[in-house]
């Protein structure tokens, strides 16, 4: 066992005693492996790993820490990119991934039970005999989990259509920061805790059993790549098919450094010289789909596209999806480092931020590859450096933060799926007032009052009942100024 604190040496012999030595990790270089998510810039290893098996041993746990005042964190696979599972080297990290049982399929209702642990991609495959599937796909469906998805309200290519996390998700067991397990639910009276929890990047609680919505197969999907010569010309297309009614299931776009990356690694085989690319999928009724097709058809190539593509089968589908799937990875194949970033703007806006971004690029000497959903402006620059390289990194963060910035200039928003975490703490005061934050933490602070539960994240301050840590002695002092909410 590493050196650490009397308490939680003396918290890692009673869960040892509790759960059994094979759920607990206190050597440090199994203890690594859990130092980072999917951002690895922000890095941080914990005092202990907990490996549960089932809620009641995660309520215990959550149970232990509280009485010995210590943090913890849960975290499912380790795919977050906000560092909103980064662990704390003063606590325990406890790791969901073992709970992969998928509890209940419910077809006659359209729902099923699953727990945390339980990998996106295999919600679908477990429906899809009934003609069913799981809506939300983040690009890491393969690998992320249902509970990381709930955690950080997790969207994907299709949520133009069906929507992020949040509204496939009917209910959720969840452990408390006092380690008592509660059921939330989005039928019922009284104020929607269930909407408070998903998306609160698990700073108000550990979920341990999700039901969600299913989804009926569509009876037709169409999809085709259009081609432009610029990412700005993509943009009009895509702010031409919103503005013309037409919801596609998705609208996904790459620009020339994201599809160079993309053929690097996986040879997707987009067309030669594009400096965009753009993927439209239409799903829906045969005849609604048809007509709806032709006219995106057209509008692609009003806005300039000099070649589109149309899947054929399922094959040339996938095909089509392999490029901008593999998008985030891939671009590994070029750089040796990254940061992955996660505005959002208006959709109309598209064709000046992304020109913008552009000139930040070529100001600044970094490197920005483009992928985003561009059907409801939720853009993921990739913002390329050399970490071997002195002050590459703080060039390439300086970019970042720029781009965050362009974003709330134009009336975005400073992540649209990823989370907030450490990463993007410090730029809250950038988009609400104080009296914003402090509303907010009044929330966190019903739920743990203590601090304990994912400290330091979210936030950029420890403001209110987290400053002691400990319950706030009297009224919080905007208590009766309704005037100013």
């Amino acid at each position: 066992m590493q050196e650490m604190e009397p308490e939680l040496e003396a918290l890692a012999r009673r869960l040892n005693a509790s759960l059994g030595p094979e759920r607990i990790i206190t050597d440090p270089v199994r203890l690594r492996t859990y130092e980072c998510d999917g951002l690895t810039n922000h890095r941080c290893t914990p005092a202990l790993v907990v490996l549960p098996d089932t809620a009641e041993q995660v309520a215990a746990v959550v149970r232990e820490c509280a009485a010995a005042g210590v943090p913890y964190v849960a975290r499912g696979s380790g795919t977050g990119l906000s560092g909103g599972a980064l662990p704390r080297a003063d606590g325990v990290l406890i790791v969901t991934s073992r709970m992969r049982r998928i509890l209940e399929i419910d077809i006659p209702g359209q729902r099923a039970v699953v727990e945390p642990g339980v990998i996106n991609v295999d919600v679908t495959r477990a429906v899809r005999p009934y003609g069913y599937y799981f809506a939300p796909d983040p690009s890491s469906q393969q690998i992320c989990s249902v509970g990381g998805n709930v955690a950080e309200n997790s969207g994907g290519a299709h949520c133009l259509k069906y929507g992020f996390t949040a509204h496939h998700v009917l209910a959720c067991e969840v452990v408390t920061p006092d380690g008592e397990p509660v059921e939330l639910s989005a039928d019922g009276p009284g104020y929607d805790l269930l909407g408070v929890f998903v998306g609160a990047e698990g700073t108000l609680g550990i979920t341990t059993k999700i039901t969600v919505r299913l989804t009926r197969v569509p009876e037709t999907v169409q999809t085709l790549l259009a081609a432009f010569g610029s990412i700005e010309a993509g943009g009009t297309a895509v702010s031409a098919i919103i503005g013309a009614g037409v919801v596609p299931a998705a609208i996904e776009m790459m620009d020339a450094l994201s599809i160079e990356a993309a053929e690097a690694a996986v040879r997707c085989e987009y067309p030669p010289g594009a400096g965009a690319v753009l993927i439209v999928e239409l799903d829906g009724p045969a005849a609604e789909v048809a007509a709806q097709f032709a006219q995106v058809e057209r509008l692609c190539r009003d806005a300039g596209a000099f070649e589109i593509r149309v899947a054929a089968d399922d094959a040339e589908r996938a095909l089509i999806w392999t490029g901008r799937k593999s998008a985030f990875a891939a671009v590994g194949r070029i750089s040796p480092a990254y940061i992955v970033q996660d505005g959002v703007i208006p959709r109309t806006a598209l064709p000046q931020v992304l020109a913008r971004i552009d000139e930040l690029s070529a100001e600044s000497g970094v490197r920005v590859a483009n992928v985003f959903h561009a059907g409801d402006g939720n853009l993921h620059p990739l913002v390329l450096f050399d970490d071997a390289e002195e002050g590459a990194g703080a060039r390439a963060e300086e970019v970042s933060g720029a781009i965050l910035d362009l974003c709330i200039e134009h009336g975005g928003s400073i992540t649209g799926e990823h989370g907030v975490g450490v990463d993007k703490s410090r730029y809250m005061p950038r988009m609400f007032t104080d009296v914003d934050l402090d509303t907010m933490q009044m929330v966190r602070c019903g739920f743990d009052p203590k601090g304990l539960c994912n400290p330091g994240k979210v936030f950029p301050t420890p403001r209110l009942c987290g400053e002691v840590p400990g319950v706030r002695k009297g009224p919080h002092p905007f208590e009766g100024k309704a005037d100013l909410f």
